[in-house]
C-alpha cells in the first residue's frame, strides 16, 4: 500500500520591499502641514539676512543717497580693520566671558542649595527665578536708577548708612557709571542670567542616578568627594550648554549697555549690537553696519551649532536610560 503525499506548495517570492520610493510621497504627506510654518520662518528670518548680505556689498551713506555704489567685500574689511569695531570686539569678548562666568558659577552654587529639601523651597526657587522674567530694559532701568545712581541709588544709600553707624557725618557719594562702567553692566546682567544657568544646572542635578549616589555614600565618600567625581561629571555636559546658550543670548545684549551706560564713558562698554547702532544711526553708514551684523551672525551660528549638538547628546543619553 503506497502513501500519497501532497505535492509541496509553490512558494510565492515577491519582489524585495523598497521603503525608500513607496514610503517617501507618504513622509511629505505628513510634512505638508509644516510648510506654511517654513515659508513663514523664510519670509522673516532669512529674506532680510539676504537683504543685509546684498546691502554689506554696498557702500550706502543714507545722507548720500546718490552716492550708492557697489564695493564688494571691502566693508567686511573695514569691519575687521576698524579701530572703533576692534575695541566694540574686544568689550564684547569681555562682557560676553564675564557674564556667562559669574551667571554659571553664582548659578551653579544657587542650584546645588536648592538641591536640597528645606522648608519653603518652592517659594525661594520662585523668588531665584524672577529676575530672569523682567523685561530686559526695565533691568536696565532698575540698576541704573535704583542701585548705581549717585545720589539716592541703593549702594550710595547703603554706605552712607554703614558710614553714619561708626559716626561720619555723610558717606562717600560716588558715581559708579562713570568710575565702573563695565562692572556695573556685567553685574546687571549677572543679576539677570543667573536664575537661567541655575535652572540648567538644578535640572542636571536632578537628574543624576540615585543609585550611583546612595553606592558613594555607602563607600563612605564625603560630600565634597561626591560633587568633585560624580556629580561635577555628571554636570559637564549641563555646564557646557549653558555656557552655549548663554554666549549666544549675552553677546547680542543692547538694551543693557544702551540704557545705563550709552557705551560710555570713552567706549568702554561699547559692544558689538551697539557699535553696529551708532554705524547705522548716527553715521548713517547702512554698508559698514550690514557687513558688522553679517559678522555677528556667523559667529552666533557657529556658537549655535556646538549648543545644538550639546542639546543633542543631552538628549540621546535621557534616551538610553
Amino acid at each position: 500500500m503506497t502513501t500519497l503525499t501532497p505535492a509541496p506548495r509553490a512558494v510565492r517570492t515577491d519582489p524585495p520591499h523598497r521603503p525608500g520610493k513607496r514610503e517617501t510621497p507618504h513622509k511629505w504627506r505628513r510634512r505638508i502641514p509644516l510648510l506654511p510654518a517654513l515659508i513663514f520662518t523664510i519670509v522673516v528670518t532669512q529674506l532680510p539676512f539676504v537683504a543685509t548680505l546684498v546691502i554689506s556689498t554696498f557702500q550706502w551713506n543714507i545722507l548720500k543717497p546718490g552716492e550708492r555704489h557697489f564695493t564688494g567685500l571691502s566693508n567686511y574689511g573695514f569691519v575687521f580693520t576698524d579701530e572703533r569695531l576692534r575695541t566694540a570686539v574686544l568689550n564684547t569678548i569681555v562682557l560676553t566671558a564675564s557674564v556667562v562666568i559669574l551667571s554659571v558659577v553664582l548659578g551653579l552654587g544657587l542650584a546645588l542649595l536648592l538641591d536640597r529639601r528645606f522648608p519653603g523651597r518652592g517659594l525661594a526657587r520662585t523668588l531665584l527665578i524672577t529676575p530672569f522674567l523682567v523685561m530686559p530694559v526695565a533691568a536696565a532701568l532698575l540698576w541704573k536708577h535704583a542701585i548705581y545712581n549717585p545720589d539716592y541709588g541703593l549702594i550710595n544709600g547703603t554706605l552712607n548708612a554703614v558710614y553714619r553707624l561708626f559716626g561720619a557725618e555723610n558717606g562717600p557719594t560716588i558715581d559708579w557709571l562713570s568710575h565702573s562702567a563695565m562692572p556695573a553692566v556685567v553685574a546687571a546682567l549677572v543679576w539677570q542670567w543667573t536664575p537661567f544657568m541655575m535652572l540648567i544646572l538644578l535640572a542636571g542635578l536632578q537628574a543624576q542616578p540615585g543609585d550611583v549616589l546612595e553606592a558613594a555614600r555607602v563607600d563612605g565618600a564625603s560630600a565634597r568627594q561626591t560633587f568633585r567625581h560624580i556629580t561635577l561629571p555628571h554636570l559637564r555636559q549641563y555646564i557646557e550648554l549653558g555656557v552655549l546658550l548663554g554666549t549666544i543670548y549675552v553677546v547680542q545684549t543692547f538694551d543693557a549697555v544702551f540704557t545705563i551706560t550709552q557705551g560710555g564713558p570713552g567706549s568702554q562698554t561699547t559692544n558689538l549690537p551697539y557699535e553696529i547702532y551708532l554705524t547705522m544711526f548716527r553715521k548713517y553708514e547702512y554698508g559698514e553696519a550690514a557687513a558688522a551684523g553679517v559678522v555677528v551672525v556667523i559667529g552666533s551660528i557657529v556658537v549655535a551649532t556646538f549648543a545644538l549638538r550639546t542639546i543633542a547628546s543631552l538628549f540621546r543619553e535621557e534616551v538610553s536610560r
